[in-house]
C-alpha cells in the first residue's frame, strides 16, 4: 500500500496529462507535493486506477484532493462511491476541490437551439454544448471511451450530493458564461466556519 507521509500532499484525481501547475493558485504556492491518479496508463500517473477504488492510497493520508472534469465521467450511482473514496483518503482537516460542467448554463444554450454551435474554442478544437454534455466527440472518436460523460450537475445538485455523502462544509460557484460553463466546489471533510471556506475559495477558485 502506498503511504504518503509528507505534509501538504495533493491527490490529483483524474489528472490526464495535467500537472500541479494546471490546478489552482493555492496548490502552486510551493507548499504542496502532487500525487497523480488516473485510469489511463498513457499519462503516466503515480497511481494507476479508478477514482472508484484508490486502495493504493492510505486512509487519511492526503491534505487535499483535486478533481477537474472527472466526476461527470461516472454514472450517477457511482458518484457516492467516488466521494466515499475521496473522504477516506483525506485527513480530518482536509478538503477537496471539484470542477465539472454546469448543466444549467449548458442546457440554456440547448434551449436556444445551439446544441451544435461552438460555445468556445480550445487548442484541441471547437467545443459545442453537445461535447460539454456527453464528452468531447473528437476524443471519443479516437477510442478514448472513458472520456464519455455519464452524469452531470447543477450548482444546487452538486452542493446537495457533496453534503449528502459526508462532506462537512461545501461552497459551490457557477461560471455560466463562455468559455467556461463550469462549476467549482470546495468541500471540507470536516465542518469549517465561513471564514475558513472563504479563505479556501480565494486560494483555489479561478
Amino acid at each position: 500500500m502506498l503511504r504518503v507521509c509528507m505534509m501538504n500532499t495533493l491527490l490529483h484525481v483524474g489528472c490526464g496529462n495535467a500537472r500541479i501547475q494546471h490546478t489552482t493558485a493555492g496548490f502552486n504556492d510551493g507548499t504542496w507535493r502532487e500525487l497523480r491518479v488516473d485510469i489511463n496508463p498513457a499519462v503516466k500517473p503515480d497511481v494507476l486506477g479508478s477514482m472508484l477504488d484508490m486502495s493504493s492510497v492510505a486512509d487519511a493520508s492526503v491534505n487535499a484532493v483535486y478533481s477537474s472534469h472527472s466526476i461527470e465521467h461516472l454514472y450517477p450511482h457511482e458518484v457516492p462511491q467516488a466521494l466515499a473514496e475521496f473522504l477516506r483518503v483525506l485527513k480530518h482537516d482536509g478538503f477537496a476541490v471539484f470542477t465539472c460542467p454546469d448543466l444549467q448554463s449548458i442546457c440554456q444554450l440547448v434551449a436556444e437551439d445551439k446544441l451544435l454551435e461552438p460555445a468556445y474554442e480550445v487548442p484541441a478544437g471547437k467545443i459545442t454544448p453537445l461535447d460539454m454534455l456527453y464528452g468531447f466527440r473528437r476524443d471519443l472518436a479516437l477510442g478514448n471511451v472513458w472520456m464519455a460523460h455519464h452524469s452531470g450537475f447543477t450548482r444546487s445538485s452538486l452542493t446537495a450530493i457533496l453534503k449528502e455523502n459526508g462532506f462537512g462544509s461545501v461552497l459551490v460557484m457557477a461560471r455560466n458564461f463562455a468559455p467556461h460553463y463550469d462549476l467549482w466546489a470546495i468541500a471540507g471533510k470536516s465542518a469549517r466556519d465561513d471564514a475558513d471556506m472563504l479563505e479556501l475559495m480565494s486560494k483555489h477558485f479561478p
